[in-house]
């Protein structure tokens, strides 16, 4: 139930986002929703290998590098999902660290 809720909710502030940064084109808040759903498998399955094999280059970064994974984390969702456009990738490295905080702090006073 709490993978529900947490989905919902990232696609709220996705769907969100999308009216607020000009580079980020989402038609409905189901895309929005399916969109959550893909990145959420790909950040399951796919982030996990991609960290462990440029542990060098996040070293290097400081960790910095880590930003730009979760970026295109984002770019390949909105890839596989019809009806979400992202114009660059510097607006998916915006987008994916706005969706980032702003689910962070909306899921930081649940300890559950």
């Amino acid at each position: 139930m709490n993978f529900i809720i947490k989905l919902i909710v990232t696609a709220a502030v996705a769907f969100a986002l999308s009216r607020v940064l000009k580079g980020i084109h989402i038609d409905t808040y189901w895309t929005a929703l399916i969109f959550a759903l893909v990145l959420a498998v790909a950040n399951v399955i796919l982030k996990p290998i991609l960290v462990l094999l440029t542990i060098p280059l996040t070293i290097i970064t400081l960790g910095l590098f880590l930003f730009v994974i979760n970026a295109l984390m984002v770019l390949l969702a909105a890839h596989f999902v019809n009806g979400i456009s992202i114009d660059g990738f510097w607006w998916a490295l915006l987008f994916g660290l706005l969706l980032s905080i702003v689910s962070s702090l909306l899921f930081s006073g649940k300890n559950e």
